[in-house]
């Protein structure tokens, strides 16, 4: 008979592939992993993971263990909420992923409404210039611009945002309002780190024009719309954080982006009460505020 609690170690080592990451999430030594998983096969008379140069790599056998452990896992975690239904009993950590922009500008201050309701769960935002690996557990619930692809994954769109061109006053004093996107191209612009960028769908810029003269890069959105600011260019931001920028200028309001919004969450938990809770609350939220994401 193996021991149980040797599950715990195996699915953190087949989400993690590697001793040390699996061994910080587990917070206990590397050594401790590599024993525990040694016992498990043991127990087991079979091999889990293939040992390779870059990590570990699940068997067919091991495999097969980690679609009924993830259900066992899955199983237990649901046991306090399926008891405990009213709504400020719900606790526990949700951890959202997404992109730094709409979690800065605009989600933050819409969760304080979240917490009113449920002020037990605590929201971990998680910001990554990648798509985050629901599978692994690097997050519970992604937000993205394109859907996350991955095995048993609950994928839905939620709404649409839209972007527009925006500058400053001083900016556009200085080198003149464009009339037409062909004008665009004697002006300065403020983009992304082509190489950096992790989502082909992030460099929303090229939906309009391939600048010419591009003067200030950055991997953050919030750089780009504080450069724009402060008169270094033109520049492609979503209407909700542009709009609430006084600083910023609308340039050629007939020309806007758009872009999806994709809520994902892994099979294995997306019926636990708090996770319930905050999906729910996202796309109810992008659905009362569709005209607000959707106006310059």
């Amino acid at each position: 008979m193996f021991n149980w609690n040797d599950l715990v170690f195996f699915l953190e080592l087949a989400r993690q592939e590697r001793l040390m990451p699996a061994a910080r999430r587990l917070k206990v030594d590397h050594t401790t992993v590599s024993r525990r998983i040694a016992e498990l096969e043991k127990d087991l008379a079979v091999k889990l993971f293939e040992r390779k140069p870059d990590g570990f790599v699940l068997t067919e056998e091991g495999h097969k263990l980690l679609a009924i452990a993830e259900r066992m896992e899955a199983q237990s975690n649901a046991v306090a909420e399926t008891i405990s239904s009213k709504a400020t009993e719900l606790s526990g950590r949700v951890r959202l992923a997404t992109m730094e922009g709409i979690a800065a500008y605009y989600l933050t201050q819409r969760f304080v409404a979240f917490n009113e309701v449920y002020p037990k769960i605590l929201i971990e935002l998680v910001t990554e210039r990648h798509l985050i690996n629901l599978s692994k557990r690097e997050a519970d619930i992604s937000l993205s611009f394109v859907p996350p692809i991955g095995p048993r994954l609950d994928v839905r769109k939620a709404g649409v945002f839209k972007l527009g061109l925006y500058s400053s006053e001083a900016y556009l004093r200085r080198r003149g309002v464009p009339k037409s996107i062909e004008a665009l191209q004697q002006h300065d612009f403020v983009d992304y780190v082509v190489d950096l960028v992790m989502i082909n769908k992030v460099h929303w810029l090229l939906d309009v024009i391939e600048p010419e003269h591009v003067v200030f890069r950055s991997s953050s959105m919030a750089a780009q719309q504080n450069s724009l600011a402060a008169g270094r260019g033109i520049g492609l931001l979503p209407f909700f954080s542009a709009k609430t920028d006084s600083r910023l200028v609308r340039v050629l309001p007939d020309v806007a982006v758009e872009r999806e919004l994709f809520i994902a969450v892994h099979e294995d938990i997306q019926f636990l009460g708090r996770i319930r809770a905050l999906t729910k609350f996202l796309f109810n939220l992008f659905e009362q505020d569709a005209e607000y994401l959707n106006t310059g």
